[in-house]
């Protein structure tokens, strides 16, 4: 993420924007350092006060800011979030072995009496032993030191170590040895609140002070964080707020955050016209994204619901579309014949395994529900639904078009629920 150049105005709007971009690029990356991200950094320790104070106020995030970092602390997702699990390039999703792994990583970079520098063979020997004495299982085998690569990488990643001589890749596929230097004062902020005796999530939220339960803060929060919130998800509380808050807060969002809300019948949504805030780009490309895309489209034509639809989940009804499971995989083996010639040649062998991988996008999107009789799909899909490639318009169409038509009520750009069959507004 780079620093982009501010928008003419006057220099109360010069500084907004500033603070709005430095805000906006710690919600992205809650982690920077001089020497990955000097511009960036630069951003945020001049606005330093004022950040404080937002994050502060609006979520209850600590944002600490030193000549050579800055970390934007924030409070565990609410338990109902969607899974999103911490994925280093094209490597694996991290497991919750890679992320013990990463914290005795920085136990060990802790442990007293260790210096500036050391040798990664080093650290990972002592990441072995602190293993067996917290109860933590670690093999010599190769899927497991991929993870301890996986979890060393992430603080490569962050900077809080860097790689001086050698790396950590010809560690692992050669056993080549190499020097990692420490990023001392950023360290002790990587895992700001102590982890052992802690079983779920919730353990974990239920250790935050009492002011992080204030209805408002935490709706802020899951508008910021999830890519969708539910109406179903939201307490009492935190609906009351929607209802009855929904101008502040939507000037509080755009305000600070550069983000624009949306509340319909079904949920909420606080999108990014930039699209640079989300770490996962849907719709996007790839075989993954495309086939998901498509699916909905498919699955969505194939049932036609009506206008509030609902599926039961048990005792209650959820809105949203039920597709049973043999219908999901019969459209979308429909899907693999037709491009089979534009996909991966590895999911095209492997339909299953493209299923798993599209249930799983749409999940960490909020987008869909996986059940046992099947796939729910939230009304939210129909957002996505991709429109025919049409042909470009005239010169006399675009005439036209520049003109008001009388009657003309269009949803705006990027509605969240855009298709006709799921649009209701609170």
């Amino acid at each position: 993420m780079s620093v982009t150049a501010m928008p003419p105005g006057s220099t109360a709007q010069h500084e907004a924007a500033e603070r709005r971009l430095a805000a906006r690029t710690l919600l992205a990356c809650p982690v920077l350092t001089s020497h990955r991200q000097p511009d960036e950094l630069a951003l945020v320790r001049r606005h330093s006060a004022a950040l404080r104070s937002t994050f502060a106020k609006l979520l209850n995030y600590h944002l600490v800011v030193e000549t050579s970092f800055a970390r934007l602390v924030k409070t565990p997702p609410s338990p109902d979030s969607p899974l999103r699990p911490v994925q280093r390039g094209d490597s694996p999703p991290f497991t919750p072995q890679t992320y013990a792994l990463f914290s005795l990583a920085c136990a060990s970079l802790l442990t007293p009496g260790t210096g500036e520098w050391l040798l990664i063979s080093s650290l990972v020997e002592q990441v072995r032993a602190d293993a067996v004495s917290a109860g933590v299982a670690l093999r010599d085998t190769p899927s497991e030191n991929r993870r301890l690569v996986q979890a060393v990488g992430l603080l490569i990643d962050w900077g809080v170590l860097t790689e001086t001589d050698g790396s950590l890749s010809a560690w692992s596929e050669r056993r080549e040895e190499g020097v990692l230097q420490i990023h001392r004062p950023l360290l002790p902020h990587v895992l700001p609140r102590p982890l052992r005796n802690l079983a779920s999530l919730a353990d974990l939220a239920a250790r935050l002070p009492s002011g992080a339960a204030e209805p408002r803060r935490s709706l802020r929060r899951r508008l910021v964080e999830n890519p969708l919130v539910k109406r179903e998800d939201l307490p009492e509380d935190e609906r009351d707020v929607l209802s009855r808050e929904r101008s502040e807060l939507t000037r509080l969002l755009e305000e600070h955050f550069g983000l624009t809300l949306e509340v319909r019948a079904e949920g909420a949504l606080a999108y990014d016209t930039e699209g640079t805030l989300s770490d996962v780009a849907y719709p996007g490309p790839g075989t993954v994204r495309q086939a998901a895309l498509l699916l909905t489209d498919a699955l969505t034509d194939l049932a036609r619901p009506s206008a509030g639809h609902h599926a039961p989940e048990g005792a209650a009804d959820v809105p949203g579309l039920l597709t049973p499971w043999d219908m999901v995989s019969s459209e979308l083996g429909g899907l693999v014949s037709r491009y089979s010639k534009a996909w991966a040649g590895a999911y095209i062998a492997d339909p299953a395994r493209l299923q798993k991988e599209v249930v799983a996008l749409l999940e960490s999107m909020s987008l869909a529900r996986s059940l046992p009789e099947g796939l729910v799909l939230h009304p939210a899909a129909a957002r996505y639904r991709p429109e025919p490639h049409a042909q470009q318009p005239s010169a006399a169409k675009m005439r036209l078009a520049d003109k008001p038509q009388e009657g003309a009520g269009a949803p705006p750009s990027g509605a969240l629920f855009t298709d006709s069959l799921f649009r209701e507004a609170l």
